[in-house]
């Protein structure tokens, strides 16, 4: 069932996560499948809705610092990341806290956990509305296209999901930046919309990027975010058998800016691809993308999009 996003639909969808059962609902980076994230049944039923394997974790969305106080340990560094980008597309692996209600499914066994504060009102409704911290990983298929729309979460999940909120597309398209935060340096896990250059600046730290095959948060796995279709990177023309999404002057059957914007790019991603998935040709190629600011998180979902599977 997709409602349009209201009152009522935010009503009903908390009955549905006091419940026990997961809910579709859209976040300022991506749709997210939304469960009781202290219910270790509830989470189960997102594993199972994804096809998700279970030493990926998942991402705990707060409404509030002093709800985040209760799951995680919060450091002198995480507040000032979160006083700089809290609410808002910024994912923070931190120490779990002691006696945290958190399922340990959410964690995948891990001793820390990764803490959100959304901006969107749908989400931040549905956390108070049901008086849960919410898992909400993003609301498709395992390792599938990540949904901007809510026809999107449809199309991945099915009936595997009870109630899809309708909130339109979403703002920034991509999924959000994950680090984790240690005491003498911050560990780029995920690029997304805050660059390493914003989280230097606020947290007054390095930042390192770690890639050690390690499996600490979302969005790890080296095939993510991927079409049913091979995909061709760094395509400067289309060849035969493929649908062409381009970017600035590279024209195609799809353009992602045509004005060459990163943030317009990174917006329309995941429909472009989902439009990719469903066209004619057998294949996908894509033009390239700038690697700088908000480039590299678009060049890692592509890496991603097109590794081997």
């Amino acid at each position: 069932m997709i409602l349009p996003l209201d009152d009522a639909a935010i009503a009903r969808a908390a009955d549905l996560i006091r419940a026990g059962q997961p809910v579709a609902v859209p976040t300022e980076t991506v749709y997210g499948l939304a469960a009781d994230a202290t219910s270790g049944e509830a989470v189960a039923r997102i594993y199972a809705a994804k096809g998700r394997p279970s030493f990926n974790p998942l991402i705990v969305h707060v409404a509030s610092m002093a709800q985040a106080e209760t799951l995680a340990v919060i450091g002198p560094v995480a507040r000032r990341l979160a006083d700089a980008f809290w609410p808002g597309p910024l994912t923070m692996v931190l120490p779990l806290g002691a006696g945290s209600p958190v399922s340990s499914l959410v964690t995948a066994g891990l001793p820390t956990l990764a803490l959100r504060m959304p901006a969107h009102p749908a989400m931040k409704a549905l956390i108070e509305a049901s008086g849960r911290p919410l898992a909400a990983p993003s609301a498709n298929a395992s390792g599938r296209i990540s949904a901007t729309r809510a026809e999107h979460v449809a199309s991945s999940l099915g009936d595997r999901v009870p109630l899809v909120l309708d909130g339109g597309p979403t703002r920034h398209g991509i999924e959000s930046t994950i680090v984790a935060v240690e005491p003498e340096r911050l560990r780029l896990l995920r690029p997304g919309p805050i660059t390493a250059e914003h989280l230097s600046d606020a947290g007054g730290l390095p930042v390192d990027t770690v890639e050690d095959g390690r499996i600490e948060a979302p969005g790890q796995l080296s095939s993510h975010y991927a079409p049913g279709k091979p995909v061709r990177l760094e395509a400067t023309g289309r060849l035969p058998g493929e649908w062409l999404i381009g970017f600035g002057p590279i024209e195609g059957d799809d353009n992602l800016s045509p004005i060459g914007d990163p943030i317009e790019a990174a917006a329309r991603l995941f429909d472009a691809l989902h439009r990719a998935d469903a066209a004619e040709p057998p294949a996908i190629a894509i033009a390239p993308i700038p690697r700088t600011g908000l480039g590299h998180a678009i060049n890692d979902r592509l890496k991603r999009a097109a590794a081997p599977r």
